[in-house]
């Protein structure tokens, strides 16, 4: 119940700024609907409708239903940032891609968690299911072209490539908790300095 508030509020917020209402006082809101567009905060509405997911122990539907969630996640996420910092439309279908294969690289390196919470999180759990579901996400890995000011949205994305990898040549990696964790800071630093992203 307290979870479901909590999102609640976001969306309610997120309403606020998309419907060009006058948006309620808050260290975050307030900032966000001077740098967002509407149709942003609605895209934002819809990942924190999409996070109750998270709240429930419900496995997902189908693959389908998956592939939605990473989307308006973790694909929703980074095209709002990479928009915001001045993407053009026309590069939205690419960091969706990449924005996928990031989800899913975190994803996978969530697994043990979400099974210890007694979660059921993939929909194939078999070594060749979650090699098959990293194949896929690697395929998807790619730099978008985005302007420079845009690429730190694209930095969740940072290790994906090598964890990626990791899961296809040894898929029990991921129920054994063997994935490393995060963004690589030599790696994240490389991008900031250079404007290059190192996946």
């Amino acid at each position: 119940m307290i979870a479901e508030m909590r999102l609640q509020w976001w969306r309610d917020a997120l309403q606020e700024i998309a419907g060009g209402q006058a948006v309620r006082s808050h260290e975050v809101t307030t900032p966000l609907a001077d740098v967002i567009a509407p149709d942003t905060a609605a895209m934002l509405d819809a990942l924190v409708a999409a996070r109750r997911w998270d709240i429930y122990r419900d496995a997902f539907e189908d693959a389908a239903h998956f592939d939605a969630y990473l989307d308006e996640t973790a694909g929703h996420l980074m095209w709002a940032a990479a928009r915001s910092l001045g993407a053009p439309d026309v590069a939205e279908a690419s960091v969706r891609d990449l924005a996928f294969a990031a989800g899913v690289a975190a994803f996978l390196r969530a697994v043990p968690a979400l099974a210890d919470a007694g979660r059921i999180p993939l929909m194939d759990g078999t070594p060749d299911g979650v090699r098959g579901l990293a194949q896929r996400a690697f395929g998807r890995l790619i730099r978008p072209r985005v302007p420079v000011a845009a690429r730190a949205a694209l930095w969740p994305a940072i290790g994906s490539r090598a964890t990626l990898q990791h899961v296809i040549r040894d898929p029990m990696a991921v129920a054994e908790g063997r994935l490393r964790p995060g963004v690589p800071p030599a790696r994240l630093s490389a991008s900031a300095l250079t404007g290059r992203l190192w996946l």
